[in-house]
């Protein structure tokens, strides 16, 4: 009892006066409870905040194609004005990539086209590869979107590589199918074949729920009179000197008689009746007259400013509005989406039906894709809407990819709704172009994912990701080398002649697919390589490393970091990364 309870006694007579009363553990309840209170309110006052954003985030988008449109809205016409470059295939395809690049969508791009052939200045033939590049161009948007992520490497290289997912998709998808079409006429033939089979009528114009919403407030920025590209593309001499900002938002057509002299009694060859007056022979006809009433209310209507200028200004201010949304929204997304609420979501959306259903998730994303694209009339919104989820690791891209082929298939249904609003004489070749890019992209899906070991574009979209997360100014060169430079120097080798074309590309052909079977042979199997090919060290570091040339970006950015103490520089210096020098230039 000495020995044993006495210690007892005391450590519990210690612990019961540690213990806290019921006064203080009501008050620690009311405090959990208020406090848990208190979270709820505020997650819930970031939703609206959030679909603030996201309603500011379109509009930004939307701002930022009549920007690229008024920037370069006239030089696409003109490029789409010359036929004789159109009826070059590859020449065709770098057009439709250019020009929608241009003007920031896929859908004035198209209906240019649809234009063109309804009116007879561009064949079914020649507009197949503009459409082609027309479906390249418009994921440039979603890829400069995922640049606004490059501060986080892990949340970059997801968004990187689910933004290029759809690149890669409708590259390796030209690669397969503009020399098919250029051989056997495959596209063309198949959706003749269904304008000959199906009696079409004309139908109403695609719906606009999107603009219902975007419009109150983009229209008070601009207004475009995008009938000038279409007039410039049909030839038409008048519209070169018209501005693309809308001034007259609403008119009015006036038709009155008058009366007008013929001459004499022989040249009164109208319908009215004819009379003379001091030997002057008079009829009547009638004059139309297109009156404006009513001037748009947008901030540039009386502007002095060339479209150029105003195109500079939209532009800079849109994509900073763009990147504030942006990093607004992933911050809240960040914050809404943390613990068991993040891991149910990401369970519900990246989840597989039950075996032997689990392929038919892949299908059920493509349809909801395609819905959400249908619902919204744009494919570029809907993938710059989904790459900051893929970023923060709520889609993956196994998900994001089949979304993505969903949204190529949505976006060309509207192009077919708008075909189908066409006159009924020219419905049937605008109707034709738009099944073409409806076949295409449907191709293109039953190439590249039905079969998992055919789905490269995952693959390339991975390694891309993790390449940009190494060197973040890869993601700057990418987007200049696929979307630019590479078009640019295939249009003019195209436009120099098939026989220089040949000669350069068909090289460069083979010595490309020639490293890419050595790369997969040196993963995969190397014993079937010669020693040497085993790996590229035989070859100099610039050959096959981007090393030297982030060192050498390196040393450029430290020689224009002039705001950096010496210290800091020192220490950045001794990083190689272009990318972490950054992140310590930003620490400096």
């Amino acid at each position: 009892v000495k020995t044993g309870s006495k210690p007892f006694i005391y450590h519990q007579a210690l612990y019961l006066t540690e213990m806290p009363g019921t006064a203080d553990i009501a008050s620690s309840m009311s405090q959990t409870q208020a406090e848990r209170m208190r979270s709820v309110f505020i997650n819930v006052s970031k939703i609206p905040l959030l679909f603030l954003f996201l309603y500011m985030f379109v509009c930004s988008l939307d701002v930022l194609s009549s920007a690229f449109q008024l920037a370069g809205g006239k030089v696409a016409g003109d490029i789409f004005n010359d036929n004789a470059i159109l009826s070059n295939p590859v020449a065709g395809l770098v057009v439709g990539i250019l020009v929608t690049v241009l003007v920031q969508s896929s859908s004035t791009s198209t209906s240019i086209v649809v234009s063109l052939v309804s009116s007879g200045l561009l064949n079914v033939r020649s507009a197949i590869p503009i459409l082609m590049g027309s479906n390249i161009g418009t994921s440039v948007t979603n890829t400069i979107v995922a640049l606004m992520q490059a501060g986080e490497r892990d949340e970059f290289e997801r968004a990187f590589a689910g933004a290029t997912v759809h690149d890669c998709f409708n590259w390796l998808s030209v690669l397969v199918l503009l020399p098919l079409e250029a051989t056997t006429g495959l596209l063309r033939r198949l959706s003749q074949a269904v304008v000959d089979t199906f009696h079409i009528s004309s139908g109403d114009k695609a719906p606009e729920m999107l603009k219902v919403m975007t419009e109150p407030l983009t229209k008070l920025i601009i207004q475009l009179d995008k009938s000038v590209i279409t007039g410039i593309a049909m030839g038409d001499e008048a519209m070169s000197n018209r501005s693309l900002v809308r001034v007259w938002c609403k008119n009015h057509i006036l038709t009155s008689s008058v009366n007008v002299s013929v001459g004499d009694s022989f040249n009164c060859t109208s319908v009215q009746p004819c009379w003379q007056s001091n030997a002057t022979t008079w009829t009547t006809q009638n004059m139309t007259l297109l009156v404006n009433i009513e001037k748009c209310s947008h901030l540039f209507v009386d502007s002095w400013l060339s479209d150029l200028a105003v195109g500079l200004i939209l532009l800079a201010c849109s994509l900073l509005l763009l990147c504030t949304c942006l990093l607004l929204l992933v911050k809240l997304l960040n914050s809404l989406l943390q613990g068991q609420v993040a891991k149910a979501i990401q369970r519900i959306i990246n989840t597989d039906f039950p075996y032997p259903f689990g392929w038919l998730a892949g299908y059920l994303a493509i349809l909801v894709g395609a819905g959400m694209t249908f619902v919204v009339q744009s494919s570029s919104v809907f993938t710059s809407a989904i790459t900051p989820l893929i970023g923060i690791g709520v889609i993956s891209i196994e998900r994001a990819y089949p979304l993505t082929l969903g949204s190529n298939i949505g976006t060309t249904t509207t192009a077919i709704l708008a075909a189908l609003a066409s006159p009924g004489d020219k419905l049937a070749a605008a109707f034709q172009v738009a099944l073409c890019h409806f076949f295409f992209n449907i191709l293109g899906i039953l190439l590249w994912y039905p079969v998992p070991t055919t789905r490269l574009p995952i693959r390339m979209a991975r390694t891309l990701g993790q390449r940009t997360a190494k060197y973040r100014w890869f993601a700057v060169l990418y987007l200049l080398l696929c979307f630019l430079l590479l078009p640019s120097l295939v249009f003019a080798l195209s436009m120099a002649g098939w026989q220089i074309m040949a000669g350069v590309g068909v090289p460069f052909a083979a010595a490309l697919l020639l490293v890419s079977v050595v790369n997969m042979l040196q993963v995969h199997r190397p014993g079937c390589l010669p020693v040497r090919l085993q790996s590229w060290d035989f070859l100099p570091v610039w050959m096959h490393s981007l090393q030297p040339l982030d060192t050498l970006l390196t040393k450029v950015t430290l020689c224009c970091a002039k705001g950096a103490s010496e210290p800091d520089l020192i220490q950045c210096s001794m990083d190689h990364d272009v990318s972490s020098f950054m992140d310590c230039g930003n620490h400096a």
